[in-house]
């Protein structure tokens, strides 16, 4: 998770500052929009990340408590 919230910042970090930057603003108000920027964009991904861990948990859990022995069925390929 720590991993995926300091990615977030760096990402929302270099957004902002080059956000900043095409708007041409100083840069004290680069800086600010920049760290605002990754704080927004940790938490976003810290979010996402819970949620994608919590589904990816919630599969491997369905896929072990499936019946032994059986496997999905699918369907024969189509012959071209």
């Amino acid at each position: 998770m720590k991993a995926l919230m300091i990615l977030g910042s760096i990402i929302g970090f270099l957004i902002g500052t080059g956000f900043g930057l095409a708007a041409g603003s100083s840069w004290s108000t680069c800086l600010w929009r920049a760290c605002a920027a990754a704080l927004a964009a940790a938490v976003l991904v810290r979010w996402w990340g819970r949620i994608w861990i919590n589904n990816l948990r919630d599969s491997l859990d369905h896929r072990s408590n499936s019946r032994p022995g059986t496997t999905p069925e699918t369907k024969p390929a189509a012959k071209i």
